[in-house]
Formats: structure tokens, C-alpha cells, sequence
């Protein structure tokens, strides 16, 4: 059974702003069912945050909703830059902003790094050094974050940040904060470097082609929804923090 919405339907909504967004008479919605914080269970059977945001704007639209699913944000930004989907719920980055227009974030996590318990890497500055090999989810927010600012360590990536670092005994994994801390407590071989490298900015997105006013409309519903409770009663019933939702936009 579909979550039930938490906020009253809008009503008299402008039908320029649903065809724009919804063209096809359904909105279609891309989910990355790799990000445990954000998307869990199958793509028969999805949940989580993501899934609760696009059935709540289709919803207030009027329309049906399709959840598209894949395993990996890269998958799920090619969708989205591709027309398959008309929403998408990834990290805000510089590369994914050449074809996505993005509302505020909803969610803030963290990117954290996982090492070998012995090594001297203590914080991000000491990874981002010479002969320090880093395992990436490759397309990952982490991936395009680090490719752009790293100075001195090398990127490896793989199907998974971690399982790469393990396979290839490499000095580091990048990951999301939460699913690492689940790792480093079933691989005592394994602790976080405990400072986080980056702040991941979850956002809802839309293709930069969509009217302004369709953008400004989704905007405001995410600001709407993290103010009124929303996500964090999302945030709540699927296991995860209520803290990691976002301040309010400026």
C-alpha cells in the first residue's frame, strides 16, 4: 500500500505546470535504490524518502506516479538527462546541473572515508595524499566530488565504493556516512576516518528544459514539505534520522 500523504493536496494548480512536468499523463520518477538512506527495498516493492516526495508531488499534480529504479545514481541521472524520467532525486553537483535543475536540498548526508584500523590516515587531509588509492562508486555525488577536488590521491572506482576498497586492498573507501558505519562494525579490520570529507546535498531535479515556473513550483513544494514535517516523518518510518533533513533554503 502506498504511504499515505501527510500534507493537504493543492488545489487550482496552473495545468501548464502539469503538462510540463508530467507530459506523458504520468509522472515518472527516477529512484536510486543504491542510496540505503534515501530509497530501499526492490523496484517491485520501493520505499524510503524518495519514493514518498514523488508520490507526493504526483499527488498535488493530479497524476499517476511511475517510479523508475535503478541501482546507482549515475543510472538514475542518465534517465533523467535522457527524457526517461521526469524527476530525479540525486546530489546537487556542478556536472549534474549542465542538465538538471535542482530545488534546494531536502536531505543532508555526509561522505566518509573507511580505512584499514592500522593505517595513519586519520583525517581527509591526510587521504587526499600521494600513493593513497581511494575506492569510488563510480558516478557517484562522492565520485564527482572528489574527482574535482582531490589534489594528490588516485580514484579507483567500482559497483561500490567499499567493496572495491576491500577487494583491491586499497588505502581507502568513499561512501555515505551510514551504510559505512554498518561496514566498519561487520569488518573489524576496518575503521572511519570520523571527519567527514563532504556534505551530500539530496535534491529533488527536473531537466533543465522545464518551464521556470514548473522549477519554482517544485521548489517550493520541497521547501513546503521540509517545514511542515514531511520529510521527517518520511525520514522516521523508514528507519533513518530525522536530523539529516535540510535547513530551510535561503
Amino acid at each position: 500500500m502506498e504511504p499515505k500523504s501527510e500534507s493537504k493536496a493543492e488545489t487550482g494548480i496552473d495545468p501548464r505546470i502539469v503538462a510540463d512536468l508530467a507530459p506523458t499523463g504520468v509522472l515518472r520518477a527516477s529512484v536510486n535504490l543504491g542510496n540505503p538512506v534515501l530509497a530501499r527495498g526492490t523496484s517491485e516493492n520501493p520505499g524510503g524518502i524518495t519514493v514518498d516526495l514523488a508520490r507526493e508531488i504526483g499527488a498535488r499534480l493530479g497524476v499517476p506516479v511511475e517510479l523508475v529504479c535503478f541501482d546507482a545514481a549515475r543510472r538514475s541521472y542518465e534517465a533523467m538527462a535522457s527524457g526517461r524520467a521526469d524527476l530525479c532525486f540525486l546530489a546537487v553537483e556542478p556536472a549534474r546541473e549542465a542538465e538538471v535543475a535542482f530545488t534546494a536540498p531536502y536531505v543532508v548526508i555526509e561522505g566518509v572515508y573507511a580505512v584499514p584500523r592500522g593505517s595513519a590516515l586519520r583525517t581527509p587531509a591526510d587521504v587526499d595524499a600521494p600513493g593513497v588509492r581511494i575506492g569510488v562508486k563510480e558516478g557517484s555525488a562522492y565520485d564527482l566530488f572528489l574527482t574535482r577536488t582531490l589534489r594528490h590521491a588516485t580514484l579507483v572506482r567500482g559497483a561500490e565504493g567499499v567493496d572495491t576498497f576491500a577487494e583491491r586492498e586499497l588505502e581507502a573507501g568513499a561512501g555515505i556516512r551510514q551504510p559505512m558505519t554498518a561496514y566498519a562494525a561487520a569488518h573489524p579490520e576496518v575503521r572511519l576516518v570520523e571527519e567527514r570529507f563532504m556534505e551530500i546535498r539530496q535534491a529533488v531535479g527536473t531537466t533543465i528544459g522545464r518551464a521556470p515556473e514548473t522549477v519554482a513550483y517544485l521548489r517550493a513544494v520541497v521547501e513546503e514539505l521540509k517545514t511542515n514535517g514531511f520529510v521527517a516523518a518520511s525520514l522516521r518510518r523508514s528507519g533513518q534520522d530525522a536530523n539529516l533533513v535540510a535547513p530551510p533554503a535561503n
